[in-house]
């Protein structure tokens, strides 16, 4: 497993997945991280909190749905220097995904892993790690 360097940013995310499926949060175009492409639901690691309270706050916060936290290791985790990311799986949660952060996206959308090769994502690894999901 890498190790961040100093200075990255803890950032958590989740494929949630849902009838061969995976929902993508389209970021808006003035977000300074990232803007006008697909992207994982989540967010930022605060000091406060633990990497999984992150995952569970994000998912609430982005998508109105509410997870447990995961028990094991994350599905896969991307390491530069600006970025510490770990992603999980969600398969399960309660309500329906919504977008509950209309200042940070201007859509969620499910998507086939097919579909998603074809999109701008957020990063190019964001296929292959979908693929794998699904």
């Amino acid at each position: 497993m890498d190790v961040a360097t100093s200075g990255a940013d803890e950032v958590v995310a989740g494929i949630l997945v849902r009838d061969g499926q995976v929902l993508l949060c389209h970021r808006t175009a003035g977000r300074k991280w990232y803007p006008d492409v697909w992207d994982l639901p989540g967010g930022h690691v605060e000091a406060e909190e633990t990497v999984l309270g992150a995952l569970v706050g994000e998912l609430e916060e982005e998508l109105g749905v509410v997870i447990k936290e995961p028990s094991g290791q994350e599905f896969s985790r991307l390491v530069t220097n600006e970025v510490d990311l770990r992603i999980w799986v969600i398969q399960e949660w309660i309500g329906t995904p919504v977008n509950a952060s209309p200042n940070e996206h201007d859509h969620v959308e499910w998507f086939s892993s097919g579909a998603v090769a074809g999109l701008r994502l957020a990063h190019e690894s964001y296929i292959s790690l979908i693929a794998e999901a699904l």
